[in-house]
Parts: structure tokens; C-alpha cells; sequence
């Protein structure tokens, strides 16, 4: 088996201003750690709008491909851009997530890596929020529940902020556990360990500013691990940030790449474990460009190897 990334030149195209941390190099410094890696490569699909009617209703998809610049860059909220381009980096992002599923529940891949930009995680039902368009995780999770027929996804959040696109998009999903661990407080203010779903499937787990490493191991290792296993999932999906970096300007946690290793390591042995090792990750955040580099690398440094079992 192997471990295949997902990308594609259009996520160069979704340009913001200036001193933004959502920056086109942020995808070019990811692939170059990533160059020389044993991947199995493909270029990310577009989605099409059955695929993001899984999640989003047709008046928001409508709402953002008109909102598209025909130059130069607009401002769609307090944090997110849009330029020419800015859709179909979007949908590519989408349309990597659900070909990467398509590919790891075929078992023609054993893990999969989605390296593309605008992030997904912080998009509402009806809102653009946070850098993200689309919520693309969520998206994927859908994409197997409702057409692959899977019965139980599992999708795991250490971007350092919550995942509130998520939680929103899947809160009534009750074949859904979604898992956050996010500094708290921070940016977006939601993440609550009382915010439990509909169906109590959702699992937030708060981190205090400063945490280091060893803390948040063992936060996964206490909480985080146990509720995964009783769930048994029989997809993991990863939303894979990387602004948890102690070198990220964004936020104030104290991990480095071993952490991400480590948790990656530990979400690929919950994978063997229920589901024949199926692991779909995505890009989210991370704003440093050499603690992204370095961190993206571990990550699928560590997926590749178990891609090889």
C-alpha cells in the first residue's frame, strides 16, 4: 500500500493581501517539504455542487462563487479573501478530500494527505468565517456516510483554533464524532467542553495557553483516545493545523513536530485498530512557514510509514 498526496496549482491562485497569514506561500513552502517524499500523487479534483450540497445549502455555494472578484481582491468577512481563482482553489480543496476518501475506502491507498489551501474548518452551514469557504472535512465525513455507507466517521481537529465549522456542519450527525482540541480561550470563542452535539457527538477538548507537548499527550491519551476507540470508527479524517506550533504567531501553544509525529502515530493506531488503517488528512492551519514545513513533513512522514504496512 501506499500513502498518496492530493493537490493542485490551483491553491496558488487564491491570493489575500499583503501580510495575511492565509498566504500562497504556505502551500508552496508544504510542497516543498514534501518533494521528495515516496507519495503516490494526484491532482485534486473540483468539487461540483452536489458534492458541497452534502454539507451547505445552494444559496451559500451561490453566494460565494458570485462574490468572486474578476480582479484584484475582495473582503468577505472580518478575516476572509477572496480573489480571482479563490473558488476553484476552494473546490479543489474539497474535491481532494472526497477523492482522497474515494481512493483510502477503495483500498487503493492506504492514507491519504490533502495538500491545498484556502483551510476548510472554521466555514459554517451559511457563513464564510476564518480564512475558509468550504468546510471540507466535514464535507468528506458526508461524502462517506452518504455514499460510501459507512456507519460511523471520525473526524479529529489539532488545529490550534476550534474547529466551529465543523462542529457546525456535523452537530446533527449522529454517525459523526467530531473531536477539537484547541487553545482556549482563543479565536473563534467557541469549543466549549459542554458543546456535546445533538447527539453528544462531538468531543471538544479545551488546551490552556502555554500547554506543552507532554500535557497535550497526555490530554489525548486520558480523553481523546478512549472516546475514539469506544466509537470505533470506520473512517478517520484528520484536520491537520499545524498553528499548535510553539513558532506559530496566531495563538500560544507549546507543541513542536515530535507532538504532531506523535498524534498522528497514535490516530494511524486507532485506524488499524477499527478500520484497516484508513486515514484521511487535510490542511487547515499553520502560519509560521518554517514550523508548517517542518510539521506537515513529520506528519506524512509518519502516514507514509504506516502506508508501508
Amino acid at each position: 500500500m501506499t500513502t498518496t498526496i492530493l493537490t493542485h496549482a490551483d491553491g496558488l491562485k487564491h491570493v489575500t493581501p499583503p501580510g495575511h497569514p492565509e498566504q500562497v506561500a504556505r502551500l508552496e513552502r508544504v510542497w516543498a517539504a514534501l518533494a521528495s517524499k515516496d507519495l503516490a500523487r494526484e491532482e485534486a479534483p473540483l468539487a461540483s455542487n452536489d458534492d458541497l450540497r452534502l454539507c451547505h445549502p445552494q444559496a451559500h455555494i451561490d453566494h460565494i462563487k458570485a462574490s468572486e472578484p474578476a480582479e484584484g481582491i475582495i473582503q468577505l468577512d472580518a478575516d476572509t479573501w477572496m480573489s480571482p481563482g479563490s473558488v476553484n482553489a476552494a473546490l479543489r480543496g474539497v474535491g481532494a478530500a472526497l477523492r482522497a476518501t474515494d481512493l483510502v475506502l477503495a483500498g487503493k491507498t492506504q492514507n491519504a494527505f490533502c495538500a491545498m489551501r484556502p483551510p476548510g474548518h472554521h466555514a459554517e452551514t451559511r457563513k464564510t468565517m476564518g480564512f475558509c469557504l468550504f468546510g471540507t472535512a466535514a464535507i468528506a465525513a458526508k461524502h462517506a456516510l452518504d455514499r460510501h455507507g459507512l456507519s460511523r466517521v471520525a473526524v479529529v481537529d489539532f488545529d490550534v483554533h476550534h474547529g466551529n465549522g465543523t462542529q457546525d456542519l456535523l452537530w446533527d450527525e449522529a454517525r459523526t464524532l467530531f473531536v477539537s482540541s484547541h487553545q482556549f480561550p482563543l479565536w473563534p470563542g467557541t469549543g466549549r467542553a459542554d458543546e456535546t452535539g445533538a447527539h453528544n457527538n462531538v468531543l471538544n477538548v479545551p488546551l490552556d495557553p502555554m500547554t506543552d507537548g507532554a500535557t497535550f499527550r497526555a490530554t489525548y491519551e486520558e480523553g481523546v483516545f478512549p472516546r475514539l476507540d469506544a466509537f470505533a470508527p470506520e473512517l478517520v479524517i484528520i484536520s491537520a493545523g499545524f498553528d499548535a506550533h510553539r513558532d506559530d504567531p496566531l495563538a500560544q501553544l507549546e507543541l513542536t513536530e515530535p507532538d504532531f509525529a506523535w498524534v498522528t502515530e497514535r490516530l494511524c493506531d486507532i485506524a488499524d485498530k477499527h478500520c484497516q488503517g484508513r486515514v484521511v488528512s487535510v490542511l487547515e492551519g499553520g502560519y509560521n512557514l518554517d514550523a508548517l514545513a517542518a510539521s506537515a513533513g513529520a506528519h506524512v512522514d509518519v502516514l507514509i510509514e504506516r502506508g508501508k504496512g
